[in-house]
C-alpha cells in the first residue's frame, strides 16, 4: 500500500454539546436499523474471537513480495470457503502468485454488487530491526505484532468475517457480495487485481462498489480522525541509466557512468516541483481544518493561499510530510546500482525513482519537466510503471454508510474524504467507473502508523474486535434495506 490517511499531531480537544451528540447518534442509529437487526442474528463475540485467531494464522504465512508466494494464502482462504460450503474460484497469474474470490448471491434484489477487496502480499521485514519475529504473530500487551497487521491482512480478515457472517445467518441480500484477496499489490498488481480484472472479468460482474485499503482512523491524544480515501496520487516509476567507459578504479576519468548519474540525481534532489492545490486536496484540507492545531487552522482552510508562502510549505514538509506531499508532484530516489566491485568503474550505473503525480497532472508534460530537472542528456529515462487518475464520489450509499457506522462507534471523530499519497488496487476499479473507497475500521495510534512498511508493525486486539463488528455493520447495512 498504501499509506494510511495522513495524520497530524498536537490537536486540541473539540467539544460538542451533549444534546447535539445525542441527537446525531439517534439519527445514525435509525439509519443503521437494518444493520443492527442483521447483527442480532450473529454471535459477535464468537465472530471477533474467530477474527483474532484467523489473523494470527494469516500473519504466519510469509507472503513477502518478492517473491509473494500468495498461492499459500490463496489455499488458506480456499480451505475456509470449502469448509463453509461457499463456492469460490482461484487463479494463479504465475507460479506461486495466487488469487481467490467468492460471491454471495442476492436473494431479493438487483443492486450493484459490493466487492470486499484486500491484498495478500506484504513488504519485506528485516527481523534484526524488530523486537519480535515479524512472521510469528506474537501477542504482547494487548497487541498483535506481525508484518501485514496494518497492511493489510487484518483488513482482509475482518472483511472475510463479515462475508462469512452473512452466509451463516442466511441474511437476505439485495445485492451480491464479493470477497476477493489478490496478489502483488505491493509491486503494482501485475499478478494480482490488474491481472484478475483482465483475465477473469466475470469475478467482478455487476460490481458497483469496492471497499479496500487506503484510509481509516488515527488517534493522537484526545483527537480522533477517520479518512475515507476517495482518490490518490498517481504513481509513475522510472529507471535512469547512465553509461560510460569502464576502467580500473585507480584511474578515475573526468566523466563516468556513476558521476553522470550522481550529477543528475543531485539536480533532481534540489529541484522543487511547483505546489498547487487540486479540488479533492482542497476539500481534504478544509475537512481537517476545524480540528487542526491553532497554527494550521487558517492555513488548512485556504491552502491555495498557504502554498504561496515558501516558509509555510517548508514547515508543513517538516511537521507533516504526508500532507505536504499532497500539495505537489514528488519524486523519491529509492534504488541505486553501480559497480559490483570496489575497484571497478562500471560501464553502467542506474537509479530508480518513485514519482507521485497529482491526479490532474498531464503526464507528457511531467516527463518533460523531469528530463529538464535531471539535465543530463546522456541518461536514458525508462518508465516502468504508470497508472491513471480517478476520483470516487462522496454522494452514494457506501460512502454514507461508512460515515454512519464510524459515527456510531466514534461520535467525536472527524470524518473526512481523504486523498492518499500512496496507491492501492482501487485505481483498477475507478478506471472502470466503479466507486471505490479506502477504509479500514481501525483507530490506530499515530505512533503505530510508522509500522506500515516499517518495523514492529502491530495492531491492538481491541481494534481487531471493534473493526470486525464495524465491518459487519457496514456490509450488512449495504445488503439489507
Amino acid at each position: 500500500m498504501t499509506n494510511p490517511a495522513p495524520a497530524f499531531s498536537a490537536m486540541r480537544r473539540v467539544t460538542t454539546p451533549r444534546r447535539i451528540v445525542v441527537s446525531a447518534l439517534a439519527a445514525v442509529l435509525a439509519a443503521l436499523a437494518p444493520a443492527v437487526a442483521a447483527a442480532q442474528q450473529v454471535d459477535m463475540a464468537k465472530l471477533q474471537d474467530e477474527a483474532v485467531s484467523r489473523i494470527e494464522q494469516y500473519i504466519k504465512i510469509n507472503t513477502t513480495n518478492p517473491p509473494g508466494n500468495e498461492d499459500q494464502t490463496m489455499q488458506f482462504f480456499a480451505r475456509i470457503f470449502a469448509a463453509e460450503g461457499i463456492p469460490f474460484d482461484t487463479a494463479s497469474s504465475a507460479p506461486g502468485r495466487g488469487n481467490v474470490w467468492a460471491r454471495l448471491k442476492a436473494t431479493n434484489g438487483t443492486q450493484p454488487a459490493l466487492v470486499l477487496l484486500s491484498h495478500m502480499d506484504v513488504v519485506p521485514a528485516d527481523p534484526k530491526y524488530w523486537s519480535v519475529d515479524p512472521f510469528a504473530a506474537t501477542v504482547k500487551d494487548g497487541y498483535l505484532y506481525g508484518r501485514g497487521t496494518l497492511d493489510t491482512k487484518t483488513l482482509g480478515i475482518v472483511e472475510l468475517e463479515a462475508f462469512l457472517a452473512l452466509h451463516r445467518a442466511h441474511v437476505p441480500l439485495d445485492r451480491d457480495v464479493i470477497f476477493m484477496a489478490t496478489a502483488d499489490e505491493e509491486a503494482g498488481a501485475a499478478y494480482g487485481a490488474g491481472w484478475v480484472m483482465e483475465h477473469h472479468p466475470e469475478a467482478f460482474q455487476g460490481a458497483g462498489f469496492v471497499l479496500n485499503e487506503g484510509g481509516g482512523g488515527d488517534v493522537d491524544g484526545p483527537r480522533q480522525q477517520f479518512g475515507i480515501e476517495v482518490t490518490q496520487k498517481v504513481p509513475y516509476w522510472f529507471t535512469l541509466t547512465a553509461t560510460g567507459t569502464p576502467r580500473h578504479g585507480s584511474e578515475p576519468p573526468v566523466a563516468s557512468a556513476v558521476n553522470k548519474l550522481i550529477r543528475a540525481l543531485y539536480r533532481l534532489q534540489t529541484y522543487q516541483f511547483a505546489p498547487r492545490i487540486i479540488p479533492a486536496v482542497d476539500a481534504y484540507f478544509k475537512g481537517l481544518a476545524p480540528a487542526a492545531p491553532p497554527q494550521w487552522k487558517d492555513a488548512f482552510s485556504d491552502m491555495a493561499k498557504t502554498i504561496q508562502n515558501p516558509d509555510a510549505i517548508l514547515r508543513l514538509q517538516t511537521e507533516m510530510p504526508a500532507l505536504a506531499a499532497l500539495t505537489r508532484n514528488t519524486c523519491s530516489i529509492t534504488v541505486l546500482k553501480g559497480s559490483p566491485k570496489i575497484n571497478v568503474i562500471p560501464p553502467e550505473a542506474s537509479a530508480q525513482l518513485d514519482c507521485r503525480l497529482l491526479p490532474d497532472q498531464d503526464v507528457p508534460a511531467f516527463k518533460q519537466e523531469l528530463a529538464s530537472a535531471l539535465n543530463e542528456p546522456d541518461i536514458k529515462i525508462e518508465q516502468i510503471l504508470g497508472f491513471t487518475p480517478a476520483v470516487s464520489s462522496t454522494d452514494n450509499e457506501l460512502y454514507r454508510t461508512i460515515v454512519q457506522v464510524t459515527r456510531a462507534h466514534y461520535p467525536n471523530a472527524a470524518i473526512v474524504p481523504a486523498v492518499s499519497t500512496g496507491f492501492t488496487d482501487s485505481h483498477f476499479f475507478r478506471d472502470r467507473g466503479i466507486a471505490s473507497y479506502g477504509y479500514a475500521p481501525f483507530l490506530i495510534p499515530q505512533a503505530d502508523e510508522a509500522g506500515v512498511h516499517g518495523n514492529n508493525e502491530r495492531i491492538s486486539l481491541d481494534n481487531v474486535r471493534t473493526g470486525t463488528q464495524m465491518m459487519y455493520e457496514i456490509v450488512s447495512a449495504m445488503v439489507s434495506h
